[in-house]
């Protein structure tokens, strides 16, 4: 495969980031070295074909430092002292801290470019990395002043080469945005999470979609969590704030709801939810609409392959899929969700061919 970069590229950090990156590069024929303080996780990366180990008299041309933030500008600065000719980035969630603490240290920031792949996942560790985690995704290139452009444009080759979105940013600006749409959701989906750790069984019995979509990301690992909240606390404080007084807008409606204007006030709330999830980007960056149909497909091998090249054949393209279950139920729905236009010939289509659309 082509690539970008000539390499190597030494990684540092071979948790669920630095191994993916490393997956990544070295399917693509880039001379991958790994080093983790921990030799095992290293080992692992290696096995899984991440890279080879580090080995003394390495010379990388990039570095990508893959370490937990609170740790992120000491390992940094290291390998910039380290590797005098090399390039070094980390992959760090938040961004303004490390490069403040750089300063602090005196390190050589000529050669430091900070970026933020928005991409992840629920587990961690080497076991969960994947060479496509970043395809399609954005991935936020921090920069300062005291970087060339020749020099960063090697983070724009390992960015390119990852099948992922260069996006440009300033430390700062990358911090008040990731507070909004990734620290924010992840608080909110951890508050109602825990509302369901003393919920009644009969309760969760009735789990659908909807409350399976808002705690998907309870599930990350909160030792990581508290040193990303921690380090971007005042951004993500002034997210809280706002939230928090929307919801007292919204109990006191509630808590009052034959008093004049509070059904409006529950409805606002509603209708703001409408119009910002409608500026999310879609498919391909778009805020293209979409409509969703659903599909019973009974839980027997081969039966949502089958619902696929059904769909395929009907020539209706696919835009998303998703499955969900009831408890004690053998069968699932499909939620497939294609243009509005495709809708009536989608649904007579299916039907002809037994299968039972549901909405």
């Amino acid at each position: 495969m082509t690539h970008r970069l000539r390499g190597p590229v030494r990684i540092v950090g071979t948790g669920l980031l630095g191994t993916s990156i490393g997956l990544g590069l070295a399917a693509r024929g880039v001379e991958v070295q790994l080093a983790d303080a921990s030799p095992t996780a290293m080992r692992l990366a290696a096995d899984y074909g991440a890279g080879r180990l580090a080995e003394p008299g390495d010379a990388p041309e990039l570095i990508v430092v893959a370490v937990p933030p609170d740790v992120t500008a000491q390992v940094v600065a290291q390998e910039l002292a380290a590797f005098p000719d090399a390039v070094v980035t980390d992959v760090a969630s938040v961004k303004a801290v490390p490069l403040a603490q750089l300063r602090e240290l005196g390190a050589d920031i000529s050669r430091y470019l900070g970026s933020h792949p928005m991409a992840g996942r629920e587990r961690s560790g080497a076991l969960a990395g994947s060479g496509d985690l970043f395809v399609g995704r954005p991935w936020v290139i921090a920069g300062h002043d005291e970087i060339s452009y020749e020099r960063g444009s090697l983070v724009d080759d390992l960015i390119l080469d990852l099948g992922a979105v260069p996006i440009e940013s300033t430390p700062d600006e990358h911090d008040r945005s990731v507070a909004i749409i990734s620290h924010l959701p992840q608080l909110v989906s951890s508050l109602m999470a825990a509302r369901l750790a003393d919920a009644p069984d009969e309760a969760l019995r009735l789990a659908g979609g909807g409350v399976r979509d808002v705690t998907r990301i309870a599930a990350s690992d909160p030792a990581l969590w508290i040193q990303i909240l921690g380090a971007n606390a005042p951004a993500v404080v002034d997210q809280l704030r706002a939230l928090q007084g929307d919801l007292a807008t919204l109990v006191d409606a509630l808590d009052r709801l034959d008093a004049s204007g509070s059904r409006k006030a529950v409805a606002d709330a509603l209708r703001a939810g409408n119009d910002g999830v409608a500026r999310l980007p879609g498919k391909h960056g778009t805020h293209t609409r979409f409509t969703r149909v659903q599909v019973r497909v009974d839980d027997r091998p081969g039966q949502l392959a089958r619902l696929l090249v059904d769909i395929g054949d009907a020539g209706v393209n696919l835009e998303d899929v998703r499955m969900d279950h009831a408890e004690g139920a053998q069968f699932g729905v499909a939620e497939i969700t294609v243009l509005p236009e495709a809708v009536r010939h989608l649904h007579d289509a299916l039907e002809a061919l037994g299968w039972q659309v549901v909405a």
